[in-house]
């Protein structure tokens, strides 16, 4: 690798190395680089999942466990062949190897791309030893390299089956739970809250205006403006209502966009039937379409948060009707 001069505020180096053209020696020093980098990956993992999913996150340890055991004895080997001083050379000086997102970084992680990075990170390692032994001519470095491409092989079929029969049932059972409560936290609660907002509080001016003006143009218009502003307002309360460090319920501004997006598609969806030039057929149509949001609003209820069917549709039905109403007498007034 060579530096090329440039200005002191900048550095500039040379192209990456070909894996055909690094020696014994640095064969066995990026081996421990990525044993190295892999190991702190995996406790990352563990950390980050062991909250929600312990199982998991004690299956990671074991694997942490395992790639310090394997930094150790090419550390030995080294020391062996040459000396104390070990080249830094890491898997971005080398061509070939693929970049890993930085998943060990985002919180709250998600155990499927978890998994998945995992399987790919063990391939990847595997392949690199099992062709770094291909070339080596020493025995005992080759015979350590194969032994290492064997042991990667057996947890890339752990990292494979992770979610299968490497959980016991119980266990597995426990991590669904606890990614349901996630999905419900992160994506059901803003979304529901958002689609409620906008089916329920855009009746009234929509309804409102209807009546007032028996016109489909301006209570389309109406509506739009209504459901833009409380899918806009909706998602800045929700956004910056909490930024999820403590709850668990993700990233403030997935959520603000969730529920967002959710409030302004509620009020949008009784809106679009004032579009038909026929003000009654635009009015029955809207009827139609709020029973429909709020049979949707019911499900959901009963689905994610475990509310009875008649508590559910009582509560979302009622609210629904009161605030008809409230438009119906404004607007005929």
């Amino acid at each position: 690798m060579q530096i090329v001069s440039r200005p002191q505020w900048q550095v500039s180096y040379g192209d990456m190395k070909k894996f055909e053209d690094l020696t014994e020696r640095e064969v066995l020093a990026l081996a421990i680089a990525l044993e190295e980098e892999d190991e702190r990956v995996y406790a990352d993992f563990a950390e980050g999942l062991r909250q929600d999913y312990p199982a998991t996150a004690s299956m990671f340890d074991g694997m942490r466990e395992e790639e310090s055991g394997h930094r150790r004895r090419l550390l030995e080997l080294f020391q062996k062949k040459f000396g104390e001083h070990i080249p830094l050379i890491r898997r971005q000086d080398v061509r070939g190897f693929v970049d890993r997102p930085a998943l060990w970084l985002v919180r709250p992680l998600r155990i499927e791309a978890v998994r998945k990075e995992a399987s790919t990170m063990e391939v990847e390692t595997r392949r690199f030893y099992e062709k770094a032994a291909g070339r080596t001519q020493d025995a005992s470095i080759r015979q350590l390299l194969d032994d290492l491409a064997r042991e990667e092989r057996e947890h890339e079929e752990r990292a494979q089956e992770l979610d299968k029969q490497k959980l016991p049932d119980n266990v597995k059972a426990d991590e669904e739970v606890a990614q349901r409560r996630l999905f419900v936290l992160q994506i059901v609660q803003p979304g529901l809250a958002g689609l409620m907002d906008g089916s329920v509080s855009t009746l009234a001016p929509v309804f409102a205006a209807a009546f007032a003006t028996k016109n489909s143009h301006e209570a389309f218009l109406v509506g739009l403006a209504a459901s833009a502003g409380a899918g806009i307002s909706m998602g800045f309360a929700e956004a910056l209502s909490d930024d999820g460090s403590l709850t668990g319920r993700g990233h403030p501004w997935v959520r603000g966009l969730i529920c967002g997006a959710m409030t302004a598609l509620g009020g949008i969806g009784h809106t679009l039937p004032f579009l038909l030039r026929d003000f009654r057929a635009a009015l029955w149509a809207a009827g139609i379409v709020v029973l429909a949001e709020l049979g949707v609003i019911t499900w959901v209820r009963k689905r994610y948060m475990d509310t009875p069917w008649v508590t559910a549709a009582l509560q979302v039905g009622l609210g629904g009707v009161l605030v008809f109403i409230t438009g119906v007498l404004i607007g005929s007034s």
